[in-house]
């Protein structure tokens, strides 16, 4: 049963009960019109109150019944919410814990609302790439005024019933209690059981002046780098203020039905299943259990090392972190320090928290005090020696059943676990910078690796608030191994006539916030030279990166030298005479004549290159799922979420179509194909999906 019925006294109690989140599917939808009329039949009840349970009041819509038969049938979410609407007894709705989207939609169609203090109400839907679209875009601004419902409605940022309830002039709560919210409302519902006529949202006036809001609504669509959904919700909200309910109601409906019909919108639920789907590791069973980590060591107390230490911190976990001088140490716990209180400064972090925070940090330069910590991670320098003689002395220092990860992005795993005697102890986590910020972990399977390490990574990772992904060892993992393709790729237009600029400026317009130039001067073009030369060294006949080289070679390593593909005054970039020369001298030294590019054709060389890497991957077993892939780069490189990811992209263009490009743009170069897999689906008509 997705709802509860009972009676307490004369009035009625509606229970939501689908677990999970209490999800409006069919059933639950059909549920709460069917205890609505049972109430009204009973000459026994004057008042209903609507509740959840399990800590849910509702997170709204059943996404996994879009474009099913279900997510239309009646009576649907706008049909339910009509039924409160013109009901003949009181509904109050009684909110602990969670009430988002259509949750919250439903608690606005009843008369009276009911709210512990700590309470989430919110309309996430453009997370989506959706608007509300059961009337919260209509009744939201009635009950909290225009300013308050689109900051809400166009970052889907919830906040708390005590927060809300403090606003002037708020007609969304009307009672906020510290506990006990379903104990609260029927005895609030007792009192105004009498109470005619009935109040309805819908009838109240939305406060506000959406035309003097002109400069908020520019700024979104710059914020939204195309994004349909937030600049769609701020218009719906304006027309709460200036038409007719009913006439507002009909413009969410067709807006919600057209944006759901999007490929915006599907790109977002494939990104929201795809993150759901990577947690899930095949091959593990239910009877493995994670390890416990109370207590976590840090080697490294540079950027990175202090990045990571923070996300440990933040959930109070107590971190040793080690250096190898008192002066390094003492810098990094400084920025650690400088870190939270930049979050003090600017009210998103409470002073004391910042010192308990602190509390929890020992630093050290000795070994020997990382012994009793269950997970050791080390952030030392990019080099397979100094990795592998950290190893060693970790596998001598830390206690049996420790956890001994590594933040390598490239290096075999592998062959850092084989000077340890206890390799199915090792795992990478390769966070990404700056590691306290940066939502991807990459969790990294040696072939030794045991199942419960990986699954206490996984746990962890979630733990912290990062977004997991198991890859397999190989040459860069997934995303640093695609990245290296996107490189060549831009490289490849450097070599014909296109300018850093003219690339960067058309992978911009696709939606990623920074094109691969940019990308590379901010990281410090000094990191992937040492990477090119790594590969050289151990690949002799790999062809090597001249005009890349040529600039590091001049000591423009990015904007840390305020030089690199671009000139820097601060952190803008402008184009550089001297990269106009390079670029130059390039072309006269090889006679080439310099191309001019299409910005469409600069992103389908760029994107595709992604696709055809993480085909090659996903096909020799490093990555468990195309999805997978996407959630790597939609979490860690900067991937346009509305796009989808580098998979389904393809997906959605067509393998065909994608295969055809990919032999066109490499025409006949010497021993190259599109990756197998990729061949193969387009020639069988299939997807990635």
């Amino acid at each position: 049963m997705a709802i509860q019925y009972e009676t307490q006294g004369r009035t009625a109690l509606i229970r939501i009960d689908n677990p999970p989140v209490n999800g409006l599917g069919h059933s639950t939808r059909d549920g709460i019109v069917t205890g609505l009329r049972r109430a009204l039949e009973d000459s026994g009840i004057d008042a209903i109150v609507l509740t959840g349970g399990n800590g849910f009041f509702s997170a709204g819509a059943d996404i996994t019944e879009f474009g099913t038969p279900k997510s239309t049938a009646a009576p649907t979410l706008n049909e339910v919410i009509a039924a409160l609407d013109a009901v003949g007894k009181p509904v109050v709705a009684a909110i602990e814990g969670t009430c988002l989207g259509g949750g919250l939609e439903l608690a606005l169609g009843a008369h009276y609302r009911v709210a512990t203090t700590a309470s989430k109400l919110g309309l996430p839907e453009v997370n989506l790439g959706l608007v509300p679209g059961a009337g919260g875009t209509q009744r939201l601004p009635r009950a909290l005024g225009f300013a308050t419902a689109v900051d809400m409605i166009t970052t889907g940022a919830p906040r708390t019933a005590g927060a809300l309830a403090a606003l002037d002039g708020q007609r969304l709560l009307d009672r906020v209690v510290d506990a006990d919210a379903v104990a609260a409302a029927v005895a609030f519902a007792g009192e105004i059981a009498a109470v005619r006529p009935l109040p309805r949202v819908r009838d109240l006036t939305a406060t506000g002046d959406p035309a003097a809001a002109a400069p908020q609504r520019a700024g979104l669509v710059k914020r939204s780098r195309g994004f349909l959904a937030p600049v769609a919700a701020f218009d719906l909200v304006a027309t709460a203020v200036t038409t007719p309910f009913d006439e507002g109601l009909a413009t969410e409906r067709a807006t919600f039905t057209e944006l759901v019909a999007g490929d915006q919108s599907a790109a977002l639920r494939h990104a929201f299943f795809a993150e759901r789907a990577a947690r899930k590791i095949p091959g593990i069973g239910a009877e493995v259990r994670p390890r416990p980590v109370a207590k976590v060591g840090v080697l490294g107390a540079g950027t990175m090392g202090g990045g990571i230490a923070m996300n440990f911190l933040n959930v109070g976990i107590p971190v040793t972190i080690l250096e190898t001088a008192q002066e390094a140490l003492d810098r990094g716990l400084g920025v650690i320090r400088r870190n939270y209180q930049i979050q003090v400064d600017k009210g998103k972090l409470a002073a004391d928290e910042l010192d308990r925070r602190m509390a929890l940090l020992t630093p050290t330069l000795d070994y020997a005090d990382l012994s009793d910590s269950d997970l050791v991670i080390e952030a030392v320098f990019e080099d397979m020696a100094v990795k592998r003689t950290v190893f060693t002395t970790l596998d001598e220092v830390m206690k049996p059943g420790a956890i001994l990860a590594s933040n390598t992005s490239s290096l075999d795993l592998n062959a850092i676990a084989a000077v340890t005697g206890r390799p199915e102890d090792v795992v990478g986590l390769h966070f990404f910078s700056p590691a306290n910020v940066m939502k991807l972990l990459e969790i990294v399977r040696g072939d030794r690796t045991a199942d419960d390490v990986l699954l206490t990574a996984m746990s962890l990772g979630q733990r912290i608030g990062k977004v997991g992904v198991i890859a397999g060892v190989c040459d860069g993992f997934i995303g640093n191994r695609m990245l290296n393709n996107y490189r060549t790729a831009a490289f490849a237009l450097l070599r014909q006539g296109a300018t850093p600029a003219e690339i960067d400026s058309a992978i911009e317009g696709f939606g990623f916030a920074m094109g691969p130039f940019r990308v590379a001067d901010l990281a410090g073009n000094d990191i992937s030279w040492a990477i090119r030369k790594r590969r050289y060294a151990e690949h002799p006949d790999v062809p090597r990166e001249e005009i890349a080289d040529s600039l590091c070679e001049l000591g423009r390593f990015g904007q840390k030298t305020g030089a690199g593909w671009y000139d820097y005054n601060g952190r803008d970039p402008q184009p550089s005479p001297v990269v106009a020369d390079l670029l130059a001298s390039y072309h006269e030294k090889y006679g080439t004549k310099p191309q001019t590019f299409e910005p469409d054709e600069i992103v389908a060389r760029l994107v595709l290159a992604l696709t055809d890497e993480g085909a090659r991957i996903l096909e020799e077993g490093f990555a468990q799922r195309a999805s997978d892939i996407d959630v790597v780069y939609l979490s860690g490189y900067g991937f346009p979420r509305h796009r989808g990811g580098p998979m389904w992209y393809a997906d959605r263009v067509g393998l065909p179509t994608v295969v055809a490009a990919l032999r066109r743009y490499h025409d006949g170069e010497p021993g190259w194909e599109p990756a197998p897999l990729l061949a193969r689906l387009a020639a069988e008509g299939g997807s990635f999906e």
